[in-house]
């Protein structure tokens, strides 16, 4: 029989191991089943297949509820056993089979082991093509069950089934009469597609025929002879499918048309069935700024029944939420039965009018209670749904509560949700550049006026039924909205109507104008808290992107009354995105004046202090929490705080007490599982968090108004870091950090904080004293905390360094101290903060000329360059530049003690170790190099006159060389040709005579002349201009080869194919004719033909540039360049006076030539002066 030939080519025959112990209930159950099947052995006779028929009913209706017992073994052989008792020309019993093998792996979550897994896939594709038409769906979903996760065992078997002629390919065609048989195929290949971590995946070329056997399926519309249901579940399988292919496969859309396509079957899936709407949609969607394609039917009249059978968005309901067995493959969430579906809070199509179509919303709750929850909690879209993993079943739907209709818009739900999670797979697999070009078709732009809205990802969040498929669409709207920052950066708001064009800047302007609007309509309509959550963390995204600096004012104001009645929310993750939307307000292109004013609005301002569903403190009393009396921080207050800014500032207030102040109700159901803890008495961990990082950005964007709660903060700060909470501990850390970088930014000398307006020097001191005397250096030495060590680090670095020389000498000990010992640190990230502090320390006026201290950082400096890790090293070398800086500040000090006393030993092994650091990756290379410049400038006469040091010294010039010379990043090149000025810069170097002369001026003006980035041109140009005498020129040879070089880099100073090069060309002129002007300054009589035969060349070209030079000027930005008129003038003047003193050879015409030139520059520059002096002149009369 074929059964027994089937089993004799398989090694499942064989006598299997002893059955396990089972539990009680399944010892009368599965355990006594599975051994009367085994006794049994093939036989045709009709006794044999009624048994066999009556034990396979009985598997299948038994309860596997307490499945524990039932191994995976187990299951795999029954199933085997079960096959070769049943020959394939028996259809009844193939059909009762593929029944058993369907329910047991669904209901017992079994996985089928790859040995038996042969055998069973063996059986069921013989069946599909031996058995009758009417048992293929049994078959069908069997195979289903046994491919679900099992793609990568069956590479053998792909041919047979995704052939050109495979079996799934051939059931699942459009052409295929019965529907079921096409929705279950589809369900096949759907399963083989899904991935499995750590195993290989399906070839390329069956990625690319499920690929078009899906699209196909979802671009067909619905046949007549299949019904709505089976119609949904066969676009649920195909989304599946798809979805799959663009995760678990890594499947690049790189052709346009594909992609295209996909977006477009997407986009027509996202509203399948929506009530009201009617979309068609073309085969592909091109990329376009402009909305294309999205006519619609106009809407259908509102049926009596479904407007009174949805409620107003502030009724509450309760929803009946099915229990469902859960099946393998499919964790089913709770059903959306017609109760939930309909438990929108008033989203029918009239859910967009609650405030008008083209008006801005205000908000209807205001400081009254807000609208109920949903009464449970709701999963996060994506992520346990059932519609995403891939199922290897279909689940029978009990209509009991809602009848056929709400089956069929539940069914319609879960399709527009799996269109939306396959839509969030393609964002993730396409590079964010080439979905903008898509943005129109799903981002909403404002109306003209008369014509219908745009249907978009807007139409579902404000008008789906469903909260969970509104969930779904908003998190696809923040990862389209999430990095968009470059793209939404050209918009711009205009005035101006009289175009005949809209320019692209005021299309996305405008787009996003409508997305505030919106989401703002949404916010105020929803009554879901999981939906209201994914609402406000869609608008923080929109808000951290949307360049406000370039639109009207009124957006962010508009958001920020909205969401100030969220904040007392009773639902934990509605307050949580609250704060992070309040943060992302005041963080983006922070300091905005409309937020400036918005964080002066009185306390009370849309806050509600006796909201029954509040779970935050109340606000009037924040200094209630505190131990100790403020002492002297209340009485600076006035000193610290703003002009102007009496009112204090809510949200800072709002922040302080829900961090420090305890809850005044009871814990929240949502409470309960957000980190608060039993027994806690203080708002929920991801609150408090989040309040910490709110006032961090305020502390970076809005100083002048965080700075008048200074000495309040830095107790909060000292509360943080006596929790047990690493994690609070953390944001504390982070918060000191920001303070202290705001106090270092305030006291900067070109600071536009008035003098009178900033936090007193001494009040700084009593700051850092709090936190040298409270639980910072205990945070510094928990060494099972690195990450908090590590942020310690970084807080200590940020004091303010006047600040710092008026602490206690014992503090100023600890903090060294403490900074040297946690270099030794074990830990990367450690050790990493230690090196950057340290070079942050060296550069302090009261250290910096402390030989000991800086010896025993630029050990310890010297050590972490020689780390494993790359970002220890790239610290340590930044340090070693610092350090490198603080010697060249001490070399212009009046007492030369520092220079004598410092180690020459120890300046050899800094510079190897710069040496070894110059060969690097780039992050340690770049500082490597300054740091070369700098030591090789800071050589005494002492130290070269030792043998050791010239070898050392060649070496080291030969690393710079080859650093700008060699392509690298324009960082990189940059610092070497900054650091081949400083080297020039040391008068006792043998530059002019040492053989490393010619290589070095032969490295800048290579630079000078072909490098694409003109700020390395300037920088060379700037370096040839370092040397003071003639003889650090060299030979008359190389002075030539300098100037033609110089001359030939004025000529291309505008060849450039780059745009964002232009803006340097001024400047790049500016140092070449400043270099030009110098060398002419220092020529020999020698050097005089040269020059004269170059003006002979390219006079009229250098004039007009030097004209130019004489009129404009450099780049203000340019320390290196001179900038006044009259020293410009004084160049050009020194040059002619040189040149005139200059004993020319007899017979040599040169200096005639050059002086008549610079005489005819300066007599044009006279005459351009004059002629401007007459002319206003004229203009005052």
């Amino acid at each position: 029989m074929a059964a027994v030939q089937v089993a004799a080519s398989l090694p499942c025959g064989q006598p299997r191991e002893a059955p396990r112990e089972l539990s009680p209930e399944l010892d009368d159950g599965f355990r006594r089943l599975s051994a009367r099947l085994r006794a049994l052995q093939p036989d045709d006779s009709t006794v044999s297949r009624m048994e066999i028929h009556l034990l396979f009913d009985q598997l299948i209706s038994e309860n596997y509820s307490d499945g524990g017992g039932v191994t995976p073994e187990d299951v795999s052989g029954l199933l085997v056993r079960a096959c070769q008792l049943v020959p394939l020309n028996q259809n009844h019993l193939v059909s009762k089979v593929s029944q058993l093998i369907h329910h047991l792996l669904n209901r017992l979550q079994v996985v089928v082991d790859e040995q038996n897994l042969d055998f069973l896939l063996t059986y069921t594709i013989s069946a599909i093509e031996q058995c009758s038409s009417w048992t293929h769906m049994e078959i069908l979903q069997a195979l289903a069950a046994l491919l679900y996760c099992n793609g990568s065992k069956c590479q053998k078997y792909l041919p047979d089934l995704l052939g050109k002629s495979g079996l799934l390919v051939k059931l699942s065609d459009l052409t295929h009469s019965d529907p079921e048989v096409r929705r279950a195929a589809v369900h096949c290949m759907a399963n083989l597609c899904l991935s499995v971590p750590g195993q290989p995946y399906l070839e390329e070329s069956y990625q690319h025929v499920c690929f078009q056997a899906f699209l196909t399926i979802l671009q067909a519309p619905k046949s007549s002879d299949m019904d709505d249901i089976t119609f949904c579940m066969l676009l649920q399988n195909a989304l599946k499918g798809m979805q799959s292919l663009l995760n678990g496969g890594k499947m690049r859309l790189t052709q346009a048309e594909h992609l295209g396509a996909l977006l477009a079957v997407l986009k027509k899936a996202m509203f399948h069935g929506l009530p009201g709407l009617n979309i068609e949609m073309p085969t592909v969607l091109y990329p376009t700024p402009l909305p294309q394609y999205d006519g619609r039917s106009p809407p259908k009249p509102q049926q009596p029944e479904s407007s009174a059978a949805r409620p107003s968005a502030n009724k509450k309901k309760k929803h009946k939420v099915k229990q469902k067995k859960t099946q393998q493959g499919e964790k089913e969430e709770e059903e959306e039965s017609s109760s939930e579906v309909e438990a929108g809070p008033g989203l029918s199509m009239g859910r967009v009018n609650t405030c008008g179509q083209n008006t801005w919303c205000s908000s209807p709750r205001g400081s009254q209670s807000l609208p109920a929850d949903t009464g449970r909690e709701v999963p996060s879209p994506f992520t346990a749904s059932g519609w995403k993993r891939v199922s290897s079943s279909e689940s029978d739907y009990s209509d009991a509560e809602g009848g056929m209709q709400s089956k069929l818009r539940s069914y319609q739900a879960k399709v527009r949700q799996g269109a939306l999670a396959c839509f969030l797979s393609t964002i993730k697999s396409i590079e964010k550049k080439v979905l903008y070009g898509y943005w129109s078709a799903f981002v909403p732009d404002t109306p003209e006026l008369g014509s219908p809205q745009s249907v978009s990802l807007m139409t579902l969040t404000l008008k789906d039924p469903s909260p969970k498929t509104r969930a779904c669409a908003l998190q696809v709207l923040s990862a389209i909205l999430e990095g968009s920052k470059q793209f939404l950066s050209v918009a711009e708001d205009t005035s101006d109507h009289k175009r005949a064009f809209t320019p692209f800047s005021v299309t996305i302007a405008s787009s996003i104008r409508e997305l505030h609007r919106c989401l703002l309509l949404a916010l105020v309509a929803e009554s879901s808290s999981q939906t209201l959550t994914q609402i406000i963390k869609c608008l923080a995204n929109l808000v951290s992107n949307a360049p406000y600096n370039r639109l009207k004012l009124s957006l962010l104001t508009k958001v920020w009354t909205h969401i100030k009645p969220y904040i007392r929310h009773k639902d934990v993750n509605v307050r949580v995105s609250s704060l992070t939307l309040l943060g992302a307000i005041v963080s983006t292109h922070a300091p905005l004046p409309e937020v400036q004013l918005l964080l002066q609005q009185p306390c009370s301002s849309g806050l509600s202090s006796g909201s029954s569903s509040s779970a935050t403190p109340h606000l009037g009393t924040p200094d209630g929490w505190k131990k100790f009396p403020a002492g002297p921080s209340l009485e600076d207050a006035s000193v610290i705080s703003p002009k102007g800014s009496s009112e204090p500032c809510w949200l800072i207030r709002l922040c302080i007490s829900t961090v420090v102040l305890p809850r005044e109700d009871s814990c929240s159901e949502s409470d309960a599982g957000a980190g608060s803890g039993l027994g806690s008495t203080y708002e929920p961990s991801p609150m408090r968090l989040e309040a910490l990082q709110v006032l961090a950005h305020l502390a970076r964007g809005y100083f002048s108004m965080t700075q008048q709660y200074l000495m309040e903060l830095s107790e909060v700060i000292c509360k943080c870091m006596g929790e047990a909470n690493p994690s609070v501990q953390l944001h504390g850390m982070k918060l000191l950090e920001e303070l202290g970088t705001g106090l270092i930014q305030q006291h900067k000398p070109d600071s536009n904080t008035a003098p009178d307006q900033r936090v007193p020097v001494y009040l700084v001191v009593m700051f850092w004293t709090a936190m040298l005397n409270g639980p910072l250096p205990r945070a510094l030495q928990s060494s099972e905390h690195p990450t908090l060590q590590a942020s310690a680090c970084d807080a200590l670095s940020s004091i303010l360094p006047e600040a710092f020389s008026s602490l206690p000498n014992d503090k100023q000990i600890l903090c060294i101290t403490m900074l040297l010992g946690l270099n030794d640190s074990k830990n990367h990230v450690v050790k990493a903060a230690t090196s950057r502090a340290l070079g942050v320390y060296v550069l302090f006026p009261c250290l910096r000329q402390d030989v000991i201290f800086v010896a025993d950082t630029a050990n310890a400096i010297l050590m972490s360059l020689q780390d494993k890790s790359l970002n220890v090293r790239a610290k340590a070398a930044w340090s070693l530049g610092n350090l490198t800086d603080t010697l060249i500040v001490n070399m212009d000090t009046p007492d030369p003690s520092f220079q004598d006393e410092f180690s020459g030993l120890l300046l050899l092994k800094m510079l190897q170790s710069a040496i070894q650091a110059s060969r690097d990756k780039d992050k340690v290379k770049s500082n490597a190099v300054r740091a070369l410049g700098n030591l090789l400038h800071f050589l005494q006469p002492a130290h070269i006159e030792r043998p050791r040091f010239a070898e050392i010294i060649e070496e080291a010039i030969q690393a710079l060389i080859s650093t700008v010379v060699h392509e690298a990043a324009m960082k990189v090149r940059w610092n070497a040709c900054y650091a081949m000025g400083n080297v020039f810069k040391n008068p006792t170097l043998p530059l002019g005579t040492a053989p490393w002369t010619s290589q070095a001026y032969k490295a800048l003006t290579s630079v000078v002349l072909s490098c694409k980035n003109f700020k390395v041109r300037i920088r060379s140009a700037a370096a040839l201009s370092v040397p003071g005498k003639r003889a650090q020129y060299g030979s008359r040879e190389q002075f030539t080869q300098i100037w033609d070089a110089l001359v030939t880099a004025l000529q291309k100073s505008e060849d450039t194919t780059d745009f964002l090069e232009f803006k340097y060309c001024a400047s790049l002129r500016t140092h070449i004719c400043q270099a030009l002007f110098h060398l002419l300054s220092l020529a020999s009589a020698s050097d005089l033909p040269s020059i004269q035969e170059s003006l002979e060349l390219n006079g009229d070209m250098i004039r007009s540039y030097v004209l130019q030079f004489l009129k404009s000027g450099a780049e203000g930005d340019d320390p290196g360049a001179v900038h006044t008129p009259q020293e410009r003038d004084q160049m050009v003047r020194a040059a002619l006076k040189h040149t005139r003193s200059v004993q020319a050879l007899a017979g040599d015409t040169a200096q005639g030539v050059i002086v008549g030139f610079l005489d005819d520059i300066l007599r044009a520059h006279r005459d351009c002066l004059g002629g401007q002096v007459a002319l206003l002149g004229s203009s005052d009369r």
